[in-house]
């Protein structure tokens, strides 16, 4: 059962709480309750269906932040083999929020570079809530080159609600590793796949889905600005956030339809966070099929299809 429900789950949550407390009776007892735990479940289903089939763009907001949802390093430990991390930005320090490093996916040798916003408190705290600083970005642009050298395929994945804004990153430069980053996305030469797993936010977010695809599960979300920041500006009220969500045409959908993306890769009934097995191996399915049909151009082709994707979002 999970942990944490959102808002408008509320239904789903009063009958997975009766379920468990049939279950518990069940492990006490000797009444066979089995067939009612099988008519609440069926009743579970149906909510989901439901309620995830008319999620409004707020409420894919708050899916997409679930802090039960799968992240960089659920990934990694499901998808990659033999993966050694790769640390610092040889420049001034480890970022703990955007890590890599090189690995096997399904056999193939890759460079791998995410964002994590941490599953408890301690160990958000510790990746820094998902908003990494300049080094982290500097690493980033350290391991592209890496792989530009070696001819390995590069795999970002992103969750972060935006680049850390803290006085120090801006004295180290934050919008110059970020720029610098974009840059080198588009200079090197062997193919890159992005995929957003859950929040996708400002510059922090862009600095790793400059890539020749970009890839973006159900209802994840991919914005110049959160929403709350969004109402902030433009009506002084952060609890605008609905209206702005809306305003800001933000999920996979609307990035599917505006051609900033590429693919949309489903999620499980009711959301990721439900079923990280079925989530994950969807994500891994989309991924080997993009990076096979990538490894057929050569490094000019690589190129010149980057620069294409990008140059032709301004015909919007």
């Amino acid at each position: 059962m999970l942990k944490h429900f959102l808002t408008f789950e509320k239904n789903i949550a009063k009958l997975e709480g009766k379920i468990e407390e049939l279950r518990h009776l069940s492990s006490n007892s000797d009444l066979n309750i089995a067939s009612e735990i099988g008519k609440l479940q069926k009743k579970v289903g149906d909510e989901l269906i439901t309620t995830y089939s008319k999620l409004d763009p707020w409420q894919k907001v708050q899916v997409s932040r679930h802090p039960e949802r799968p992240q960089f390093q659920d990934v990694l430990s499901k998808l990659i083999q033999d993966y050694v991390p790769l640390s610092g930005d040889r420049n001034y320090a480890e970022d703990n929020t955007l890590t890599g490093g090189i690995g096997l996916f399904r056999g193939k040798s890759v460079v791998l570079i995410g964002i994590d916003k941490g599953k408890d408190t301690k160990d958000r705290i510790y990746r820094n809530f998902g908003m990494a600083r300049p080094e982290g970005y500097r690493k980033a642009i350290r391991l592209m080159r890496l792989a530009d050298k070696f001819n390995l395929p590069i795999l970002t994945f992103i969750d972060t609600s935006g680049a850390y804004p803290g006085k120090g990153a801006e004295e180290r430069g934050q919008a110059q590793a970020i720029a610098e980053c974009i840059q080198t996305s588009l200079e090197i030469k062997t193919p890159m796949i992005a995929t957003i797993l859950g929040e996708g936010g400002s510059g922090g977010a862009i600095a790793l889905a400059v890539s020749n695809k970009v890839l973006m599960y159900e209802h994840a979300i991919y914005s110049v600005i959160s929403p709350e920041g969004c109402a902030s500006i433009l009506w002084r009220d952060a609890n605008k956030a609905n209206d702005a969500a809306k305003a800001l045409k933000l999920t996979a959908q609307d990035m599917k339809a505006f051609k900033v993306i590429d693919e949309i890769i489903q999620e499980p009934l009711g959301g990721a966070h439900r079923d990280h097995n079925k989530a994950i191996s969807e994500l891994s399915n989309v991924l080997e099929k993009t990076l096979v049909d990538l490894l057929k151009l050569d490094k000019t082709e690589i190129k010149e299809q980057k620069e294409t994707k990008y140059l032709k979002l301004h015909e919007f």
